[in-house]
């Protein structure tokens, strides 16, 4: 598959998810599968281009290519000035957000909010692909709502405007991530236009994605929350649809190692106080469901504030495990404090 002039490894893309994927979590998606990765969705607005949190998004050194960040906006001249900018920067590909359902977006008319505005997303369709040399990307959802899915009208008009390849969340904005995707807007899409389509929604396993590409005859499939926790999703899903052996999730020392490299990716990426304060909610994703982890995390792990005490505590997690099963977990924490 290709977008552009890159071909991709193969066909499973990590999908662009505000406060996961950043520069470590991408990396890490790519180093176990994933073909390809958008960025965390970065504002067009350039008041807000100097800031932390946006500039640690529009990081991309040392990034497995091709590089791709995702833009959002609701203005053509902005959304173009941010495109330019962030190729300067690096980006290979870039994507326009037409997906987001989040209020906070959809208020200022941007994201999904979009899909019920035609005009207004060809127009910025058409001023991103004429301001920059490098593929621009569409990922937008069904529709404005259920009873109104304009997705393979948009689609083929985004084409024209010139889109090089077009993701489709099955679900429309007010649907947000409610109920069950539906895939049929999805092969309606690909019916239509000529360029790669990517589908997304509820792919969790690898037959699930099996499933939705001989559904919707989709050229790749996203995945995003089901890798939260379990960036191997992305081996696994690629093996089947390769027609291999489906590698075996990572043993109870693999996933140590494997947590353990990425926090310290995460610690020196965004710094010692957002660094342990963002990494707990990525170890609770990796500790979800493990017996004692409840505890663990409530009474251990949440409370610490180094990266040093995080790691330290996560080594004792992986050593003896059941000593956080019930209600025993800060009696059996007899080591001495963390913090």
């Amino acid at each position: 598959m290709n977008i552009g002039p890159y071909q991709l490894r193969n066909r499973v893309v990590v999908a662009p998810m505000a406060g996961v994927t950043d520069r470590p979590f991408r990396q890490l998606c790519k180093r176990l599968g994933a073909g390809y990765a958008v960025s965390e969705m970065a504002a067009s607005n350039p008041a807000l281009w100097k800031s932390v949190k946006t500039s640690r998004r529009l990081d991309h050194s040392g990034e497995i290519e091709p590089r791709s960040v995702q833009i959002a906006g609701a203005d053509p001249v902005m959304m173009a000035e941010a495109a330019r900018y962030n190729v300067d920067r690096g980006a290979q590909i870039i994507d326009i957000n037409m997906g987001c359902p989040a209020k906070k977006v959809c208020n200022l008319q941007a994201g999904s909010a979009l899909m019920a505005n035609e005009t207004l997303a060809l127009s910025i369709i058409e001023s991103v692909a004429s301001a920059v040399n490098v593929p621009v990307t569409v990922k937008m959802r069904t529709g404005p709502n259920p009873q109104h899915r304009n997705a393979e009208r948009l689609a083929r008009s985004a084409e024209r405007a010139g889109a090089a390849m077009i993701t489709v969340h099955g679900r429309s904005r007010a649907c947000g991530f409610s109920g069950h995707a539906e895939y049929d807007t999805i092969a309606e899409v690909k019916a239509s236009v000529t360029v790669p389509v990517v589908a997304n929604g509820d792919i969790a396993t690898p037959d699930q994605a099996i499933a939705v590409l001989r559904h919707t005859g989709a050229d790749a499939v996203m995945i995003g929350r089901a890798a939260q926790g379990r960036p191997w999703i992305f081996r696994e899903i690629a093996a089947a649809i390769e027609g291999t052996l489906v590698p075996e999730a990572p043993s109870a020392a693999e996933l140590h190692a494997l947590l353990r490299d990425h926090l310290i990716d995460h610690y020196a990426f965004h710094g010692p106080v957002t660094g342990v304060r963002t990494a707990r909610k990525h170890v609770g994703w990796y500790l979800s469901g493990a017996p004692g982890a409840v505890d663990f995390l409530r009474e251990v792990f949440y409370p610490i504030e180094t990266a040093e005490a995080q790691l330290a505590a996560l080594d004792r997690w992986f050593t003896d495990p059941e000593a956080f099963v019930g209600n025993t977990c800060l009696e059996r924490w007899v080591q001495g404090p963390l913090q």
